[in-house]
């Protein structure tokens, strides 16, 4: 008797062993999966950290508002507008697909205002640097 229950634990054992590798390489498949479509380096750190702040993919804040292009800010606009509109509790809308729509539309917001950056930086720069050589040279005029 006590040699069967002996069986039982060690395939038992063998079977949650099997179990707890294969949901791990799963979760380490999907890890990677997650990191290749956020962009990996700073790209995706971003990205990783706006889907923290609201709470929702790109991807997924995309099929919300039915939007393929993210530069059509038009179209984000429009959509936004309509789900928002439709799903008011006045009228008989649900509470939260209106937050889901809202929330859509912040983490769309996040992403436009990540591809604007990079090029507002550079015209900063490039409109800083005169500004730094003026006090500069008045200090020299002044010598």
């Amino acid at each position: 008797m006590a040699k069967y229950i002996a069986q039982i634990i060690v395939l038992g054992a063998q079977a949650v062993g099997r179990a707890f590798t294969k949901a791990l390489r799963q979760e380490i498949a999907a890890s990677q999966e997650a990191a290749r479509r956020a962009g990996g380096g700073k790209q995706g750190e971003k990205s990783a950290e706006s889907n923290l702040r609201t709470g929702m993919t790109l991807e997924e804040a995309k099929q919300i508002l039915n939007v393929d292009d993210t530069k059509n800010v038009e179209s984000v606009v429009k959509n936004y507008e309509h789900l928002f509109n439709v799903n008011e509790r006045s009228k008989g809308g649900s509470f939260y697909l209106q937050s889901k729509v809202f929330r859509a539309k912040e983490r769309l917001d996040h992403e436009i205002k990540a591809q604007q950056t990079p090029k507002s930086k550079a015209t900063e720069a490039a409109a800083e640097a005169p500004e730094e050589e003026v006090p500069q040279s008045r200090a020299r005029q002044r010598r």
